[in-house]
Parts: C-alpha cells; structure tokens; sequence
C-alpha cells in the first residue's frame, strides 16, 4: 500500500476555506482506497505552518499514478494552486519503506 500525504499553507489565512473545498473535489476520484481532506488542527508544539492536509492510501503506484491522471486532479489543482503559499507532498511504500512500532 502507499501512503500519500500532502502538506498545504494558504497565502491567506481567509482562503483555507476554499482551499479545503478545492481539494475536496480529489475525494471523488475513484482509484483511492482512502483519501481525507482536513484543517490541521496546529496543536503542535514546535510548528503550525500547515493549514491543510491530504491523506491518500492507494494499493499500488498504478493506482496512484491512476488518481494524479485524473481530471479532477487537475480540477482540484487549478482551485488550489493561486490560493497556497507552500505544497510538501510525500509518498511511501507502507511495507517496504515505513519502519512501526
């Protein structure tokens, strides 16, 4: 399985809004097993930069690849894009590259 996550911060604070709503559109594409779109909460001590977050777990590199081929995904980017500051994005191989407890 992979793990895809993406870190976003809005320009402006009043954006997060639509930049949640933009993001939304990607949790109707169909090739995600799981796909969550949220506010961070910033209740961390050390640093609240992000504003949202998009969880993704996908069977294979296929099927991810699948979902970032997407129209919507393209949809969900032109919403997104003017609206954030800052994208990370990471994606991982739960049984090959994550080490749990």
């Amino acid at each position: 399985m992979i793990r895809h996550i993406v870190l976003f911060s809005a320009k402006n604070k009043a954006h997060i809004e639509q930049i949640i709503e933009g993001l939304s559109v990607l949790t109707t594409i169909p090739h995600a097993r799981r796909l969550e779109v949220a506010r961070n909460r910033k209740t961390d001590q050390l640093g609240n930069d992000i504003d949202v977050v998009v969880y993704g777990e996908f069977d294979s590199e296929a099927e991810l690849a699948a979902y970032k081929a997407h129209d919507l995904y393209q949809e969900a980017i032109r919403r997104v894009r003017p609206l954030r500051e800052l994208r990370f994005a990471a994606d991982y191989n739960v049984s090959t590259d994550a080490r749990s407890v």
